[in-house]
């Protein structure tokens, strides 16, 4: 790589780290203290007005817990497979599929059977949300909606309005997720030679 491309990466790695924060809801405060740098200096850092160093982004890429190449946004080469490492939170298990900072995040999502289906806890915070169940039969609650979605139905929210997904049955669900911020919303197309839709939109 020559100066210039150099300069070119260093210059991206601030709004690149600001937009992985923000795309998880985390302030300058909360990062400053999972990772121990100052607030000032991860201000500084996604301004553009201090330069990256190995030092600042190894606590950044443990917290997001993503590869350090992704923060500089340098090209992959070799082995084009994707090394998952599922997340386990609130008793599911979550697979991250996507690994880009920022923008939209595909996610597979495995809810495990329990002896009786739980009762809802909607939850709220900021984004919108795509998804497919593979799987089973997934229980939907959205503001006043209580839907319930067998294999290949797909829906679509908004994530700031109350929502829960669980099981209908207590069974196995599996569910693709495309999940982004506010505004970022999954467009799906269809052929338009089918006079049927393969899913439905709720």
């Amino acid at each position: 790589m020559d100066p210039a491309t150099d300069e070119d990466v260093l210059d991206a790695v601030g709004p690149r780290l600001r937009a992985l924060r923000r795309d998880r809801g985390i302030t300058l405060a909360d990062l400053a203290a999972a990772t121990g740098v100052s607030e000032s200096t991860l201000s500084r850092l996604e301004s553009g007005q201090r330069r990256a160093s190995l030092e600042l982004l190894l606590p950044l890429a443990r917290t997001y817990d993503v590869p350090l190449d992704d923060l500089v946004g340098a090209p992959r080469t070799g082995d084009p497979r994707i090394h998952l490492k599922p997340i386990r939170r609130f008793g599911m298990t979550f697979v991250p599929l996507s690994r880009r900072p920022g923008g939209v995040h595909a996610f597979k999502m495995i809810i495990p059977a329990r002896p009786e289906p739980l009762e809802p806890a909607p939850q709220t915070h900021e984004g919108f949300e795509w998804l497919y169940v593979l799987s089973g039969r997934l229980r939907l609650v959205t503001g006043e909606r209580d839907l319930t979605l067998p294999p290949g139905e797909a829906a679509e929210f908004d994530t700031s309005l109350p929502h829960w997904l669980g099981s209908a049955d207590g069974g196995v669900v599996e569910l693709l997720i495309l999940f982004g911020l506010q505004g970022v919303r999954a467009h799906v197309r269809t052929d338009p030679h089918r006079s049927s839709q393969a899913g439905s939109r709720r």
